[in-house]
């Protein structure tokens, strides 16, 4: 069997994204067992080293899910029906999460922000002073659909002295993108997916409590029971997973967090902020503008100029161009286009992907920019790449 992927295909979406040749490589080697002394090794040093990400001296859990049911799994291991949380609704995924914690039963207080816009801490505080008994405030640390930060740390430090008060935290677009230490902010559940800055596949969820989220597991009373990280908890601690283990993403997170851990986060926080950088920079002299008010590094949501459709823009670029990149949703679907900025992604594929971009724009109004303008811009952000390595 052969890939029907080109060579110069470019996945720059804000997940999945470009897989590092070391993690497909890792990806290709022959099936292990799950319940052996080789995968035994591969798992305690995972269990380990993503801690570091997580930058968290609590344990993290591995669940063979979409980032999704790591959503679920905070919410069912530390909630009980009839818990208040308030919902930061933001996109798609704040609406995602507040309808989850409906289905199990929790009474909801959402919290409606207008799409590219990110929470005021004054609201969320003004909302737990009139509902004292709230036992969480659900947030995204990036909204994917709208490619807004919210302000964690700043939410960290608001709910942190309520002691039976829990701050969760959908970071599945954030996690190991940009800083989100979750011990130092006072983060009590944090959530991440595979298929993000991680660097793999989709089907894997990452998940972690603070000691004081800990103490709600005890009382909690949700069903549970794949995600019940009371079991998986006494797994880990005897070297192995509850139910099966994810071999083969396993094995290439092992190579990931090795990669991370020889780059530092901090180096790669910055070749992240560095890609974001350029997209805001250069991608607006193309006549697009900024949707988000308070911008991700991890992903990047434009306005497309007047009288285009994003759904169009976004499937010339792959059908032509071979670059795969996402547009909006909902009430933003045809405004937006959205460029993701984790993965293993070169220089050359973001002077790519501008060009791509402008030819794109002349295909649907010629009049629209010249390629003249197209081969300057091409030109000086070739030079910013230089300038700023």
């Amino acid at each position: 069997m052969t890939s029907i992927i080109r060579n110069d295909y470019s996945l720059l979406a804000p997940g999945p994204v470009n897989l590092h040749p070391e993690v497909r490589a890792a990806l290709a080697m022959p099936m292990i067992h799950h319940r052996t002394p080789e995968f035994d090794q591969i798992l305690k040093n995972v269990l380990s080293e993503i801690k570091n990400v997580f930058q968290t001296e609590q344990d993290v859990f591995l669940l063979s899910s979409t980032g999704s049911g790591g959503m679920e799994a905070l919410l069912v291991n530390t909630l009980s029906p009839g818990d208040t949380v308030i919902a930061i609704v933001s996109g798609k995924f704040g609406e995602r999460w507040a309808l989850m914690a409906k289905t199990f039963g929790m009474k909801v207080i959402t919290l409606e922000v207008p799409w590219g816009e990110a929470v005021r801490v004054a609201d969320v505080e003004d909302l737990l002073k009139k509902n004292p008994h709230t036992r969480a405030v659900l947030c995204q640390a990036c909204e994917t659909s709208t490619a807004v930060a919210h302000p964690i740390q700043e939410l960290g430090q608001l709910i942190h002295p309520l002691p039976e008060t829990l701050l969760l935290v959908d970071a599945i677009t954030a996690l190991g993108a940009y800083p989100l230490p979750m011990d130092q902010w006072h983060i009590d559940g944090l959530v991440a997916g595979s298929q993000k800055a991680f660097m793999l596949p989709t089907g894997m969820a990452f998940v972690s409590l603070s000691t004081k989220a800990w103490k709600f597991v005890e009382t909690a009373q949700c069903p549970r029971f794949y995600f019940d990280l009371r079991k998986e908890k006494i797994a880990n601690h005897n070297g192995e997973t509850f139910f099966s283990s994810n071999v083969a993403v396993i094995r290439a997170l092992e190579v990931v967090l090795r990669l991370i851990k020889e780059q530092g986060l901090e180096s790669l926080f910055h070749s992240i902020h560095r890609r974001a950088e350029f997209t805001r920079l250069f991608v607006q002299k193309l006549g697009f503008t900024l949707y988000a008010k308070a911008p991700s590094d991890s992903v990047t949501a434009l306005r497309v100029p007047p009288q285009m459709d994003g759904q169009k823009i976004r499937s010339h670029l792959e059908q032509v161009h071979h670059i795969t990149i996402m547009g909006g949703q909902d009430q933003a679907k045809g405004k937006i286009i959205r460029i993701g900025h984790m993965g293993y992604i070169q220089d050359d594929e973001l002077l790519h992907l501008l060009k791509s971009l402008g030819y794109t724009l002349r295909s649907f109004d010629p009049d629209f920019i010249s390629l003249e303008q197209i081969s300057t811009i091409a030109d000086e952000a070739r030079l910013w790449l230089e300038q700023n390595p």
